[in-house]
Formats: C-alpha cells, structure tokens, sequence
C-alpha cells in the first residue's frame, strides 16, 4: 500500500468511526437508567440482551461506567410481569425496553409517564398500542413486527413443502391479544393454497402436550406457530422437540426455532431488533420525548431452515426454495 492509500484508508477508518464518537460524546456525563421488562428468562433470551447492550454501547452507554440496567424476567410466570411493570414505572427510568404484546401492554398500564421502547411487538397500531407509526403518541414507541403483514408469504412458504393435501395445526395462545387477528387473516390464505387449517389453542394450565394430542387427534401433518407469542419463544425447546417427536413438519417466526432444531422459519431478526431498540433509548436518555419518535418496521426478513431436520423428517427441500433461503443449517 502507498503513502496516498494509507492516508485514504485512514480517513475512511476515521469516517466510519465519527458515528460512534459522536453518539459517544453526547453520552458523556449522562448515565442512563433503564428497565427490562421479560415474560421469559435469561436462559431462554440472553442473547437478545446481549444484542441490546451491544446497541447500548454504540450509543455510548455501557454497563457499569454509565448504564444501570434494572432486569425484570418473569422467567415464564405471566402473573409476574404486571407486577414487575409496576416496579419499573415507579423508580422513575429513562426508558423499559419490552419484548412483545403483553410486556409491552403491562408496561403501559403500569405507567403513563415512562418512556417505553418495544423491540418488536406486531400490529401496534391495530392493538391500540400506538396511535400511528408515525405519530405514536403518548409514552411508547419503538419496534414493530409486522408479523401481521407477512402471514401470506410465511403460509406461502410452508406450502412448498407440505404433502398435498395437508392439514396444518395452527397453534395460538388463549389469551394472546393479536393471534385472534391473525388467525382471520390465515383463513382466505390457506384456501387459495388448498390447506386445512385447524386452530389449536395453547393455555398455560394444560400446557404443550395437550396441545400436540388435539393436533393429533384432529389428524394435523404440519404446525404452524404463530408469532409474537412469549410463550411460544420461551418453551421453543419443548415445541420443536415435540414436532420432531410426532413427525411434524413445522413453521415458525422466529429463527431462534430453527437453530433449536425447527424445520423453517420467516421473519425478522429478533438480534437485529433489540440492537436497534438501543437507538431509542439513546435518544431519549437525550431528551427525546417517545411520542415524537417514529415506530419503525423491519426492513428485511430472514428465511431459515434446516436441512439437519428436513433429513430427518423425510422431507425433500426444492432447490427453488432453499437458494431463497438466508441461512441453511447443515
């Protein structure tokens, strides 16, 4: 390299790095105080943590020096998380972060005042979470899902490899605030793909087992997950070794099921969402105000799937399908 490269690399070194310092230096002096609100556990989300403190430290907080973060995992008590909302809203944070619908909600009810980030929580506006995307209103803003937007094409994919005619197993949470919208939405999509769709609904007090038997019983040969659900994500483990149990082939929305063993997911990275909530705790520790922050919406979506499952499964993977695919796990 001569004298003229080196000196136009270390400018554009130096240019990449401006973002960085800058966000640094408004930092300085600041400490933020913030909250996480959890419906699972530790375990089970650590490493969407980590992907939000990584954002946290390219705004130029960092645990320890000038962030204090209050954790609040209910580690799969949904009674708790109300009562942990509570405890957030009254020591008074710059910011609580909330993973989904109901943490989100409890959030809400807990406080008016709170700045509240979601990571992703789907159909925010039709929940009434929010005004608009734009104009969000009140004290929550952050990431959407759009979970609701994309059941066409994740249903779309599933299709392509279904036995034909197949019946999927929908599952769906008893007391989920934004599956019943999804589950009207599934029906017109399914018939145009020539799928039966049974609706199974998952409650915490007969739990997964009781869930896989109705599927069973109700001669399902697919699963189909829907997301958005804690619940869902928290027991993904058991889920995915329950399909593979029963010889079901199964969907999800979340590539976190795949890499625990699911055949194929479609959706948003749920990393990439938690780094980017870390941007609108920045700027309100900065003075902003959450109602004039816009909700943003995932700008990509990832296909994942298993090929390690699929082998298993007896199920042939189209070509045309897996060169669409994001990852392929071997």
């Amino acid at each position: 390299m001569n004298r003229r490269d080196t000196i136009l690399a270390l400018l554009a070194l130096a240019a990449a790095g401006e973002p960085l310092a800058a966000e640094a230096q408004q930092a300085k002096g600041k400490t933020a105080h913030i909250g996480i609100l959890v419906g699972g556990s530790i375990a089970q989300r650590g490493h969407l943590e980590q992907a939000l403190l990584d954002g946290l430290r390219d705004q130029g907080f960092v645990e320890g020096r000038n962030l204090v973060v209050e954790r609040r995992y209910a580690d799969g008590r949904n009674e708790r998380v109300p009562e942990y909302a509570r405890e957030l809203a009254e020591m008074k944070l710059d910011a609580v972060v909330t993973t989904c619908t109901p943490s989100t909600r409890a959030a809400r009810q807990a406080s008016a005042s709170t700045p509240i980030v979601m990571a992703a929580v789907a159909d925010p506006v039709g929940q009434r979470l929010i005004a608009s995307l734009a104009r969000p209103g009140a004290n929550i803003t952050g990431l959407s899902s759009q979970a609701e937007d994309i059941l066409p094409k994740m249903m779309e994919l599933f299709s392509g490899v279904l036995p034909n005619p197949a019946t999927v197993a929908v599952f769906t949470q008893e007391r989920s605030d934004v599956h019943p919208r999804m589950w009207r939405q599934l029906a017109p999509i399914a018939q145009a793909l020539k799928l039966k769709l049974v609706k199974i609904e998952v409650t915490y007090a007969a739990g997964l087992s009781v869930a896989f038997d109705m599927a069973l019983r109700e001669k399902a040969n697919a699963l189909f997950v829907l997301p958005d659900e804690p619940m869902f994500l928290s027991r993904r483990t058991r889920i995915v070794e329950l399909a593979a149990n029963h010889r079901l082939p199964a969907f999800y929305g979340a590539r976190e099921f795949v890499d625990d063993g699911g055949l194929m997911s479609y959706g948003e990275s749920l990393r990439t969402a938690y780094r980017g909530a870390a941007s609108y705790v920045g700027n309100l520790v900065r003075g902003a105000k959450p109602a004039d922050l816009p909700v943003e919406q995932p700008t990509k979506f990832e296909l994942v799937v298993n090929l390690k499952t699929a082998t298993a499964l007896g199920i042939t993977i189209p070509r045309s399908l897996l060169v669409r695919a994001d990852h392929v796990i071997q």
